[in-house]
């Protein structure tokens, strides 16, 4: 019990934590050894309450920093009398960077960014559409269409973001992460397709157990749904820093006791992966756990962090509302850029980085010094066409915001310290693909008449057809309704069809919905329908698979075209054959772990790795600071760089 007394002694509590910290080794005898165990234990303690600021945004006197970060979003840094403007690069053009240029910029400092994209600034932010400040290709046949390669939801529980979008006078909407009906009240009419099995959401909320025993599950959790087996093996966690209140809604405690309570979580499982915490912990069996994997999205995620998945989970409510902007997440990138456009440079890839730090001499110094530049930067083109052009530029002080995965290229000298160095090396990067298919109607919406109606349009009798399972299966009705544009479905395409079809020919009745979307065992694993349509077009672009990790590594090595008749293929899988006579013959793919810009989805550690690596990423190190969401506790997330990008800008300015 010592080492119980020890956690919650430290944390404050003056009582026994109700999570207690894995008991200290037995002391071999030694005072120095003893003495080193201390050290050990106070040294854990101390980086789990790092990790539990970061993750509650509390400076070092556990203050609340988002109010002040909204006020510097909406008026500016604090004002620094006659101090001298400073000289800054900033290198990367993504939410992070672009929200420190342009704050830095706004308090009269000289801001340079670098980019190494050549036509695209907002990093893992980026929009499949016309035009835009990328200039890209049509990608639809729909010139009106657009669809997100990236971020796509954005939680009204994220004040900063919220605050960009309301003072750039960007549209948002709802986002419905839940299917809903024509008056928008939650339907759960979408899909759930596993082993051989399709059901309702609805109906498997109402009755679990065809699915559940399906997977073999112990008689016990028949019939629970897999998310209230999930909820009840976290809630004793969410015990530690929230309530539930009458309404039997969660609310965080005092926020002293938040934080003691993220640090007691920290401290207990910060080493596990999600995988041991479902079996040591919740002492879930092995087939409930691949229940809950497969229907809430946490099959690849099982080997990694346990506190990564937690925080996701615990930061966003079931109460969450979520949006999407009119014309794509990237008009956020773009109104930020339009700040800063004059001092981006784009096509220029850093390669290397020299800075002047007095403890640590370079091995060639002389660029670098108390008398000149204090950062100094190597950069090259990537062509395109052209010629290849290598540039040099200098600043009193830099901010790096691209992922570590990428700055693992480049070089640095002087060495930065061990601990920065090893989360460069060692930080964990996860895969996510989406593949994308447009069509001409928007069917997930349609109910059985709307269906008889257009596919009469076609040939009478094909109705009856596809419910039957007598429709050709020969790739001949591939976009055969009249409201395909011609000219984007080649012969070839017809073949690749033909060769993937389903082997399924049963016809599921309509989905009859707006928004949300459905799951499944196959390869596509998750699928989402817009929730709103694009004004002017009848069609719309189906997520047709949105997959993680391993899932994803699957898609990622085949050739993009070739993802096309497999994702339309594990779409009819659900959705039933039928659908295809709406498919445009276009689509789009992306994999962000083959981006050569990104060099993976986001940062989602590894069990240990909060407390190893996490609090000294953000660390500056002499005139080189560090932001981009992998610094924060919210990797993945808007939010995340944000509140990086304005401690950053704060840490440059002085204040």
């Amino acid at each position: 019990m010592a080492g119980t007394a020890t956690v919650a002694t430290a944390l404050g509590d003056g009582t026994a934590a109700a999570l207690p910290a894995p008991a200290a080794p037995a002391a071999p005898g030694t005072p120095g050894t003893q003495a080193a165990a201390g050290d050990d234990r106070k040294a854990g303690l101390d980086r789990s309450l790092a990790v539990a600021r970061a993750l509650l945004v509390l400076d070092s006197d556990d203050r609340p920093l988002v109010p002040r970060y909204r006020t510097v979003l909406q008026k500016g840094l604090p004002a620094r009398g006659k101090t001298r403007p400073k000289k800054v690069l900033v290198i990367g053009a993504g939410p992070a960077g672009l929200v420190t240029a342009w704050l830095l910029k706004r308090a009269g400092h000289r801001v340079t960014v670098l980019e190494a994209n050549g036509n695209r600034a907002g990093g893992r932010v980026k929009t499949f559409r016309k035009g835009g400040h990328e200039h890209a290709e049509q990608p639809f046949a729909d010139p009106r269409q657009y669809a997100e390669a990236g971020a796509m939801r954005l939680p009204g529980s994220h004040p900063l973001v919220m605050e960009l979008i309301d003072q750039f006078g960007l549209k948002k909407r709802p986002f419905y992460y839940v299917d809903v009906d024509a008056d928008g009240r939650p339907a759960n009419r979408t899909w759930i397709h596993v082993n051989g099995i399709r059901v309702r959401r609805a109906d498997y909320a109402r009755s679990p157990r065809r699915v559940n025993r399906s997977f073999g599950v112990p008689e016990a959790h028949w019939d629970t749904p897999a998310a209230a087996i999930l909820r009840a093996a976290l809630d004793p966690v969410r015990d530690e820093f929230s309530v539930v209140g009458r309404d039997g809604k969660r609310v965080g405690k005092p926020l002293p006791e938040q934080l003691r309570g993220w640090a007691r979580v920290v401290r207990r499982f910060g080493d596990w992966s999600m995988f041991r915490f479902l079996t040591e912990h919740a002492g879930l069996d092995e087939r409930t756990i691949d229940l809950i994997g497969t229907l809430e999205n946490l099959t690849s995620r099982l080997p990694l962090s346990f506190i990564h998945s937690f925080i996701g989970s615990s930061l966003i409510s079931p109460d969450t509302p979520f949006y999407e902007l009119e014309g794509g997440t990237a008009v956020l990138p773009d109104a930020l850029l339009e700040r800063v456009r004059a001092e981006v440079r784009f096509d220029r890839r850093v390669t290397r980085l020299q800075y002047h730090h007095p403890d640590r001499p370079a091995a060639d110094p002389g660029h670098v010094g108390a008398k000149g530049p204090q950062v100094w930067v190597d950069t090259v083109s990537e062509g395109r066409g052209g010629p290849v052009v290598r540039e040099q530029f200098t600043a009193d002080a830099a901010v790096v915001t691209v992922p570590f995965s990428g700055l693992r290229h480049v070089q640095i000298e002087p060495a930065l310290s061990y601990r920065k160095r090893r989360a460069i090396s060692e930080l964990h990067y996860d895969s996510a693909t989406k593949v994308l298919l447009e069509f001409s109607r928007r069917w997930w919406e349609f109910d059985e008449a709307d269906w008889k109606r257009e596919l009469r349009a076609i040939d009478p009798g094909l109705y009856d057809a596809y419910r039957k399972g007598r429709a050709p299966a020969d790739g001949s009705l591939l976009g055969a309704h009249p409201s395909v544009p011609g000219g984007h479905i080649t012969p070839a395409q017809r073949t690749h069809y033909a060769a993937h079809r389903s082997i399924s020919r049963d016809q599921p009745e309509a989905v009859d919905v707006v928004g949300g979307g459905s799951v499944s065992d196959n390869a596509n694993r998750f699928m989402y329908h817009p929730s709103h349509p694009v004004p002017g077009s009848a069609g719309g672009v189906v997520l047709a698979s949105y997959s993680w990790a391993d899932d994803a590594a699957r898609w990622d090595s085949l050739d993009d075209d070739a993802r096309y008749p497999n994702a339309l293929c594990g779409l009819q899988q659900v959705y039933g054959q039928r659908i295809e006579v709406f498919y445009t013959g276009a689509g789009r793919t992306q994999s962000w772990l083959r981006d050569p810009y990104a060099y993976g989805e986001a940062s989602v550690l590894l069990p240990g790795q909060h407390t190893e690596l996490l609090p000294d990423i953000p660390v500056a190190e002499g005139p080189l600071h560090f932001a981009g969401d992998h610094t924060s506790v919210k990797p993945a997330w808007i939010e995340g760089a944000l509140e990086s990008a304005v401690r950053a800008a704060l840490e440059i300015h002085g204040a």
